[in-house]
């Protein structure tokens, strides 16, 4: 397959503090890939460098064949997140948040109105339009945050702990969600909860202390660690001290 994401010996440092150490990973165009690491493994400094929101201090990120450590137009409009935390304008309407975001990235009223219509039918927003966002549950601010990530058309789309605090069943609608995407675009997708990585994911990294410690399907990560559990599988390999796979 067709390389989209490539991490070339990255490292990022904050200070005296390395949150990223030495990175190699392809990612393929197409792909659903899921990052997966407890807090402070390095997977959401890992995105935000690939979206351009944060320099590399050493190596190189290439998205589509281009550089993005140099903020390119070409890169800006190729990629889009939804992050950790939901960015919705919360006195705006849904409606209004799709609009702006596509004006944000220049696209002209036609297209605009094409594909706000897109994904007001993708994600079933016909209902709450008209609400502002402020007033939505968790759930459903959510899925309007990655609906505005994919008002813009993007082809390489990050979702940061999409599902982060959602109840069980918000959690498994939003599933749907992502599964429908797949093959649409690559995505990269971090998590805290195991199961959603086995779930949506066709290979997996799992990081630890600024390291890639293990790369597969989540089938070959069972079979590396030895284990018939992912979260046993997870346990064990996230603990390791090197690295045993190719990227």
């Amino acid at each position: 397959m067709a390389k989209d994401i490539q991490f070339e010996h990255v490292i990022r440092r904050f200070g005296e503090k390395t949150a990223v150490k030495d990175l190699c990973l392809t990612i393929c165009s197409g792909e659903l890939f899921g990052l997966l690491g407890v807090n402070g493994a390095g997977k959401t400094t890992a995105i935000r460098m690939s979206c351009g929101l944060l320099q590399p201090t050493e190596g190189k990120i290439l998205a589509g064949g281009m550089d993005v450590t140099v903020g390119s137009e070409a890169v800006r409009k190729m990629v889009n997140l939804s992050p950790q935390e939901t960015a919705v304008a919360p006195n705006l309407t849904v409606l209004e948040n799709l609009q702006l975001i596509a004006g944000l990235y220049g696209l002209d009223p036609a297209r605009t109105q094409k594909n706000v219509e897109t994904v007001i039918s993708d994600f079933q927003l016909e209902e709450i339009l008209s609400s502002r966002a402020k007033t939505l549950s968790g759930g459903w601010q959510r899925r309007l945050s990655i609906a505005m990530a994919l008002v813009t058309e993007p082809e390489i789309l990050f979702l940061d702990e999409p599902t982060l605090g959602l109840d069980v069943i918000a959690r498994r609608q939003l599933w749907d969600t992502i599964r429908s995407l797949k093959g649409r675009m690559t995505i990269v997708l971090t998590t805290h909860y195991l199961e959603e990585a086995e779930a949506l994911c066709q290979r997996i990294g799992i990081m630890a202390d600024g390291i890639l410690r293990a790369l597969g399907t989540a089938e070959e990560l069972k079979e590396k660690a030895g284990q018939t559990d992912f979260e046993e599988a997870f346990i064990q390999l996230a603990g390791r001290g090197g690295m045993d796979h190719e990227n």
